[in-house]
């Protein structure tokens, strides 16, 4: 997938005014996430995507700083923090509020999920939190099977107690 393909996606999906604000979404995402997922996997997506989207990913697992000890945790486990912390950096380096950051990370996501191998995305999938996960495709498409299945259940429970109720 070329650049202006990715961004041009993004934008669609996140409704962004104009490529810069797709820009800055997609950079922010892939810094935070450089932060925190471990250094290796920030490295193996960075060279499934574009040069211009790969650098932020680069660049921020290279510069972790610390002690030796720390910058070697950080390598290969990543910082760890959730999905308010996660909302609250990509924000930050948007300058847009938490909930916009949210809905714009998870319409890089989508758009990730077709940009690189199935099994980039299911070795991200497996090392970041339950609630950060949620963002992505997969995750996002198992909660809509759930929440459907829920509907079904409490459907057919109403039913049953309908009939209950004529019988008694």
């Amino acid at each position: 997938m070329r650049y202006e393909e990715l961004t041009g996606l993004v934008q669609a999906r996140a409704q962004l005014p104009d490529r810069q604000s797709a820009e800055r979404a997609i950079r922010a995402t892939l810094e935070t996430l450089a932060e925190r997922i471990p250094g290796g996997l920030a490295d193996h997506m960075a060279a499934q995507l574009p040069h211009e989207a790969g650098e932020p990913l680069r660049r921020v697992a290279a510069a972790h700083e610390g002690t030796p000890e720390e910058r070697a945790y950080r390598r290969d486990h990543g910082e760890r923090f959730g999905l308010t912390g996660f909302a609250g950096r990509i924000a930050w380096r948007t300058e847009r509020t938490e909930e916009e950051a949210l809905r714009e990370a998870a319409a890089f996501f989508e758009v990730l999920d077709s940009a690189v191998d199935p099994e980039l995305m299911e070795k991200l999938y497996g090392v970041l939190p339950n609630d950060i996960r949620g963002l992505l495709p997969e995750a996002r498409a198992e909660q809509d099977a759930r929440a459907e299945r829920d509907t079904r259940t409490e459907r057919g429970s109403r039913t049953e107690r309908g009939s209950q109720a004529e019988r008694g």
